[in-house]
């Protein structure tokens, strides 16, 4: 038989999954002799043998790695055959410069690691930090690569005897897993209570669990920052929590102990099951079961609920083992922050900012070197919709369609999230949130940074919203030190990121139908019901929502009854007292609206269709003060699914422009009538779902194609991304909906990468 030897670079998610401990294995299965090591761009291995066992070498490489691993390119070369004997696993290589390898996220704690964790004859029974190749931290612990315990939070905690062993034995599931510890050598849990004496191990999370069973709150140490927690269906705990968060309705996820449990608490069909269960664990939004057993504090006026389930093992500490004094089985668990703040991840920093907010900290020594929040997940059938990714998907990659020059997009101002691209990949940084304070942009800044480590990302050019008061984009002109800043259209970003994550070219532009809240016009009105025939390079506006004046800027996001009043002017309805947004409008205010609107005084025009949904909410009298974005339209939501059928409301459309006049007569007709709000929610949500095929089919009349690419954050609404989505392929249309990214700003910089690497916008 031949001898041969290759070497093969293999790029992708290759560190922090087992990879090397798997061609450790497969090398020695088939009598191959050589090595394997780390370095910057991914895992580089020699083999030598006979001809056909490096061949089905080269074969199970990609098609037998470990389960966390995505192989994305093997390289190989002959070298010249040199003997030797034995397999090993060689030092990692550090080569400054050039590609670097994809760093894995973070992951949910496996079912072998759970096994031991609840198993007493286990030298791991009860280990807070069971973790092996195939889960556990990796994003929020890496500092930098190749990914070697050194260049991890792990590095201060030197391996005992027995996890050494484990760590340099190919036949163990720990082989080279960097985060490996015990309770020998691995970090300690604490609880800390004011004026108490600290407790730690065993005894702390015991007490934790009491705590919560007594009705108290706790700031929660997890993979990626602190959560705030209490029982989910103590209604005197849930209210604690609002009053100190200063959190008034935003509804709050809940870790339910297990599976059965969640299923008491919303639907889960079983795409939601795969991904309640399944390795990256995000927040899910379900529909509620009627008597779910909570507070009503939870979620009020919500028809969904966020739940996700434990991910780590001091989550599943913290709920108990069998035998265990019974504690809450549903927990509040939601970002350790106070409001508009980053989430807390430093220790000293925690007993500082969240002291007004716990009665303790269940806390732990292995530090967070980088924040990231949980991910938000919505089912819209049996199909996944992002709203927030992080925690289990940042910072995995995008593929892009196209090659792009060395980029750094911004993102927005609203759900923040960056994005790094080079060549053919953009990495996705994790959530970092509303960018309108000083610890925000300090946490931008730092994430931004470390992204920049662990990609080798160096960014010869940045794009940024064309927005001119965006706290972003005045980051990135900041940060510019000579590079140019590319601004970029907000709902041509929004489209550009639909067709970027579908792997379209840009050669054919598509119908965009981005319909949101808030995005700068280059009229300098205020955008959000936009349908553009966009490719990469540029966009035309075929149509849009007729302009109405938004009064007040922000005081008309916080009071959708103002923009109820505005949308009833431009429509021609009297305000009447018997209209739910004039009674709820106090009457000096409505003087002053009068005058505004008649005047124009401080009065934007918008075309927004986030501002539509406020305005029918209010109308319908379903909610005219918010205390968090869309929660109008999230109710209106909520109602409209449990209405009869029945038919809806029609726009005009004339010259490119959808007067949204005849819906707001008629809404305000049935709201006379005493036709109840479930019924208008309803028929309006019909009435967009029918706007969005009717632009469809003019623009495709006129030569625009077939496709259409549905995205905006008022595509997070289900009932409406459905029924469009549906209506618009009985249409013939070929339908883009977000599956990677969100339809919401957390998505946005994916799109700016495009357009930035397309030419001036």
């Amino acid at each position: 038989m031949t001898r041969e030897r290759r070497r093969f670079d293999v790029s992708g998610v290759v560190q922090g999954v087992g990879f090397r401990p798997f061609v450790y294995v497969t090398a020695s299965a088939l009598s191959l002799t050589g090595s394997v090591s780390n370095d910057s761009a991914g895992v580089v291995v020699e083999v030598e043998g006979e001809a056909d066992a490096v061949a089905e070498f080269a074969v199970r490489l990609r098609t037998d790695a470990p389960p966390l691993a995505a192989v994305d390119s093997v390289r190989s070369r002959s070298l010249p055959v040199r003997g030797g004997t034995g397999f090993t696993i060689a030092a990692s290589r550090h080569e400054p410069g050039g590609t670097r390898t994809l760093a894995a996220p973070d992951v949910a704690t496996c079912a072998d690691c759970l096994a031991e964790l609840t198993d007493p004859a286990d030298r791991r029974y009860r280990h807070p930090f069971v973790t092996c190749t195939n889960c556990g931290p990796r994003f929020t612990i890496i500092t930098g690569l190749p990914y070697d315990r050194p260049a991890t939070t792990m590095a201060g905690f030197p391996m005992c005897p027995a996890c050494a062993r484990e760590y340099a034995d190919p036949a163990d599931r720990r082989f080279h897993a960097q985060p490996i510890a015990c309770h020998d050598c691995g970090p300690t849990v604490s609880l800390v209570r004011p004026g108490a004496p600290a407790r730690t191990g065993a005894d702390a999370i015991a007490a934790a669990r009491a705590m919560l069973a007594a009705g108290a709150v706790l700031a929660v140490k997890g993979l990626g920052g602190y959560h705030l927690a209490c029982d989910a269906a103590d209604g005197r705990a849930v209210a604690l929590l609002r009053r100190r968060k200063r959190r008034v309705a935003k509804p709050f996820a809940v870790m339910a102990r297990d599976l059965d449990t969640a299923r008491t608490l919303v639907a889960v069909g079983p795409a939601a099951e795969a991904l309640l269960s399944g390795p990256r664990r995000p927040i899910v939004l379900l529909p509620r079961r009627p008597a779910d057993g909570l507070a009503d504090a939870v979620a009020p006026g919500n028809p969904d609920l966020g739940v996700l389930l434990p991910y780590t093992p001091l989550h599943v500490l913290l709920f108990g083992l069998p035998g265990d004094p019974a504690g809450p089985p549903v927990l509040v668990m939601t970002s350790g922050n106070l409001g508009g703040e980053p989430i807390v991840t430093d220790d000293v920093d925690a007993r500082e900012r969240l002291a007004p907010l716990v009665d303790g900290w269940l806390t732990h020594d292995r530090p967070i070197h980088v924040p990231c929040d949980d991910s938000v997940v919505r089912m819209v059938g049996d199909e996944e919709l992002p709203v927030r990714r992080s925690r289990g998907y940042a910072p995995l990659p995008v593929a892009l369609p196209v090659e792009v020059p060395a980029t750094l997009a911004v993102g927005a101002d609203l759900k923040n999230t960056f994005a790094l691209a080079r060549g053919r990949y953009a990495w996705l940084g994790q959530h970092i949130g509303e960018m309108d304070d000083l610890a925000t942009l300090d946490a931008f800044t730092r994430a931004e940074r470390h992204l920049e480590v662990l990609t080798g990302v160096d960014p010869a050019q940045l794009a940024a919203d064309a927005h001119p008061a965006y706290r972003s984009a005045a980051w990135a002109r900041r940060h510019a030190d000579g590079r140019a800043v590319h601004p970029v259209q907000h709902h041509h970003a929004h489209v550009a990121a639909v067709m970027a994550e579908h792997g379209l070219s840009g050669g054919s532009p598509v119908i965009g139908i981005a319909f949101d809240g808030t995005g700068y016009g280059p009229d300098g009105a205020i955008w959000g019901g936009e349908v553009l025939l966009a490719d990469y390079k540029g966009f035309h506006r075929f149509a849009r929502l007729r302009y109405v004046p938004l009064p007040g800027g922000d005081a008309a996001v916080e009071r959708p009854y103002r923009m109820a009043l505005a949308h009833l002017a431009a429509a021609g309805v009297a305000w009447d007292a018997s209209l739910p947004p004039v009674a709820a409008c106090p009457p000096a205010e409505l003087a002053v609206l009068r005058h505004q609107l008649d005047t124009g005084l401080n009065c934007v025009p918008t075309s927004s269709m986030g501002r539509l949904f406020d305005a029918v909410a209010s109308l319908a009298g379903v909610r005219h003060v918010v205390d968090y974005e869309a929660q109008a339209a999230i109710e209106l939501e909520g109602l409209a699914r449990g209405a009869p059928p029945c038919d809806g409301y029609r726009f005009t459309v004339t010259d490119g422009c959808a007067d949204p006049g005849p819906v707001i007569r008629d809404a305000a007709h049935d709201v006379a009538a005493g036709v109840p709000a479930a019924v208008i929610g309803a028929r309006f949500h019909r009435a967009v779902t029918t706007l969005v095929v009717d632009l469809a089919v003019r623009a495709r009349d006129h030569g625009a194609g077939t496709t259409v690419a549905l995205t905006g954050g008022v595509f997070q609404n289900a009932l409406l991304l459905a029924g469009a989505r549906d209506a618009l392929r009985d249409n013939g249309f070929t339908v883009l909906c977000h599956r990677q990214v969100p339809p919401n700003d957390g998505g946005l910089a994916l799109g700016q990468v495009l357009v930035a690497a397309s030419g001036p916008t």
